[in-house]
C-alpha cells in the first residue's frame, strides 16, 4: 500500500489499494508494536491496580493495616486503585483491541503507527502522573475523575491522537460492508472524548454549582461504562465468537437494533442512582425509564450471541478465546439486567447505599469487560508475535482463578449489601449493626482479591513469555482440549 502523509489522509482522493491474499498477516504485522505497547502497559496497570485494590479491600475490615504513611490510607489507595484499573488497564486494553480490530475490519495496513505509539506514551504518562498525584493527596474526590488537573491534559493529548487515527482508518477502509464491530468501535472512540471533556469542563475546569454536580458525575461514570467500555467489549464479542466457531453472526438486523437502542437509551442512564436526592423529578424519572428500556439492546445482543453459538457450545471445551468471551458476554446480560432492576425506585432505595452497588460495578467492569479483553488478547497476541501461548494449563488456571475471584467478590458484596439494606430498614438496628452484618462478606471480598491477583500475575507471566518467546515453540495453538473444528481464518 502507498504511504500517506497525515494531511493527505484526512482527505484522501483515491480508494485504498487492493490487497493481496496475505492481507491479514500484513495487517497484523503493521499493528504489532502499538498494540503490544498498549497491551503490555495495560497488564502492568492491571497488576498494580490489583495490589492497590487488595490492600483497600482489607482496610475495610482492618483499618489499621499499613496506617503508618499518609499515601497508604484508604482515602488515597481506593481512588488510586479505581483509576489504575479504569484508565491504566481497561482503557489501554480496550484501545489495543480496538486498534487491531479496526485495522482488521477496515482491511487496510495500519496507517500512522507513530501517532498511536505517541498516544500510548502520553496515555501511560498521564496515568502515572495521575496515580502518583492521587497517592500524594491531590485527588479531585470526584468518582472516576480523581486524577489531579495536571494529569488530565496529558490524557487529552493521547486521546486526540487516537481519535484522529480512528477517523483516518475508517476513511481509508476498503469499500464494502461495514461490520457491526466497526459500528461499536467507531462510536466508542468518538463517545469517550465527548464524555471525558464534558465532565471535566462541568466539574473541574468551569464547575457548575450545587447538586447539579452530582447529576453530571453519575452521568459521566455510568456512561463511561456504557458508551466506552461496553461498545468495545461488544465489538470484540461480535468479532471473536463468529471467528472462532467459523460461522457468521446470527442476525444483521438484530445487530442494528442492539447498536442503535444502546446509543439511544444508555446516555440517559446513571441518574437513577439519585433517586430520593435533591434533583428535578423529570431528570430522575427519565433515567429510570431509559434504564428499563435497556432491556431492548441487552436482550437483543443476548439472543444474537446465543443463536450464533447454538450448535457450537462444544467449542467452549477447547478454545480459551471463546471461553473468556462467552463468559464476558453472558455476564453482560446479567449485569445489564441487574442494572435495570436497580432503577426500580422501591428496590433502589433499599440497596443504594450498600455494598450491592459496589458488587454491581465490579461485575460490569471485570466480569463483562475484562474477561472479554482477556479472550481477545488470547486470540490477538499470537498473531502479532508469531508465537503460540506456551501453556494451556496456565491459561486454564488463569480462567478459573479469574472467574472464581469475580464470582466470590460479586457474590459476597451482593449478599452483604442486601443484609445491609435489611438493617437500614430495621428500626431497632443501628448503623453499626449494618456494618457488622457486612463484615464477614467483606472478608470474603478480601480473599477474592488474592484470587484475582493470582490470576493477573499468571496472565502477566504468560504475556512476558510470549513477548520474549520463552519455552519450546508449539506446533499449534494452546487449546484446553482437542478441537473438533479449526479456528476460522477469514475476516
Amino acid at each position: 500500500m502507498k504511504s500517506h502523509s497525515l494531511l493527505s489522509s484526512l482527505n484522501p482522493s483515491t480508494e485504498p489499494d487492493t490487497l493481496a491474499s496475505h492481507e491479514r498477516a500484513e495487517i497484523d504485522a503493521s499493528t504489532r508494536f502499538p498494540v503490544l505497547l498498549f497491551f503490555g502497559s495495560a497488564i502492568f496497570w492491571l497488576v498494580v491496580g490489583s495490589v492497590l485494590g487488595l490492600i483497600s479491600a482489607w482496610k475495610m475490615t482492618h483499618p489499621s493495616l499499613l496506617d503508618g504513611a499518609a499515601w497508604l490510607t484508604f482515602g488515597r489507595l481506593r481512588p488510586a486503585h479505581l483509576n489504575a484499573v479504569i484508565y491504566g488497564w481497561a482503557s489501554a486494553a480496550g484501545i489495543g483491541v480496538g486498534i487491531w480490530l479496526m485495522a482488521r475490519l477496515c482491511r487496510v495496513v495500519l496507517l500512522h503507527s507513530k501517532l498511536l505509539i505517541t498516544a500510548a506514551v502520553f496515555w501511560n504518562l498521564g496515568v502515572l502522573v495521575g496515580i502518583l498525584g492521587i497517592l500524594a493527596g491531590d485527588s479531585r474526590s470526584i468518582e472516576w475523575l480523581e486524577f489531579p488537573g495536571y494529569a488530565t491534559p496529558i490524557l487529552f493529548v493521547a486521546y486526540a491522537f487516537i481519535s484522529i487515527w480512528t477517523i483516518i482508518m475508517f476513511r481509508y477502509r476498503r469499500p464494502g460492508h461495514v461490520y457491526v464491530s466497526q459500528w461499536y468501535l467507531f462510536a466508542a472512540f468518538l463517545w469517550f472524548p465527548w464524555l471525558y471533556a464534558t465532565a471535566n469542563i462541568l466539574l473541574i475546569w468551569q464547575p457548575i454549582q450545587g447538586s447539579a454536580q452530582g447529576a453530571v458525575n453519575w452521568w459521566f461514570a455510568h456512561n463511561v461504562l456504557g458508551l466506552w467500555f461496553t461498545p468495545i467489549g461488544l465489538a470484540s464479542a461480535y468479532y471473536m465468537i463468529p471467528k472462532v466457531i467459523g460461522r457468521p453472526i446470527h442476525s444483521y438486523y438484530l445487530s442494528i437494533l442492539g447498536f442503535w437502542s444502546l446509543a439511544l437509551f444508555y446516555s440517559w442512564n446513571g441518574m437513577h442512582h439519585l433517586i430520593g436526592g435533591p434533583f428535578p423529578a423529570w431528570m430522575v424519572s427519565a433515567s429510570v425509564v431509559a434504564s428499563i428500556m435497556m432491556f431492548i439492546p441487552v436482550i437483543t445482543v443476548a439472543i444474537n450471541h446465543h443463536m450464533t453459538m447454538r450448535g457450537h457450545f462444544e467449542a467452549l471445551k477447547w478454545s480459551p478465546t471463546l471461553r473468556f468471551t462467552v463468559f464476558g458476554a453472558m455476564t453482560y446480560t446479567l449485569v445489564s439486567l441487574q442494572g435495570s432492576s436497580m432503577a426500580i425506585p422501591s428496590w433502589n432505595t433499599f440497596i443504594h447505599f450498600t455494598d450491592h452497588t459496589i458488587g454491581h460495578a465490579h461485575l460490569g467492569l471485570y466480569g463483562f469487560f475484562t474477561m472479554i479483553m482477556f479472550g481477545a488478547m488470547y486470540y490477538i497476541i499470537p498473531r502479532l508475535v508469531g508465537w503460540e501461548w506456551p501453556s494451556a494449563t496456565m491459561i486454564r488456571w488463569h480462567f478459573w482463578l479469574a472467574a472464581t475471584g469475580i464470582l466470590l467478590m460479586v457474590g459476597s458484596l451482593t449478599i452483604g449489601g442486601i443484609l445491609q439494606g435489611l438493617a437500614f430498614y430495621d428500626p431497632i438496628a443501628t448503623f453499626r449493626t449494618s456494618l457488622e452484618y457486612a463484615t464477614p462478606f467483606r472478608i470474603v471480598r478480601g480473599i477474592s482479591g488474592f484470587v484475582l491477583l493470582a490470576a493477573h500475575v499468571i496472565f502477566a507471566i504468560l504475556f512476558t513469555q510470549m513477548i520474549l518467546k520463552i519455552g519450546q515453540k508449539r506446533e499449534g495453538p494452546a487449546l484446553f482440549a482437542k478441537a473438533e473444528t479449526k479456528e476460522a481464518v477469514t475476516v
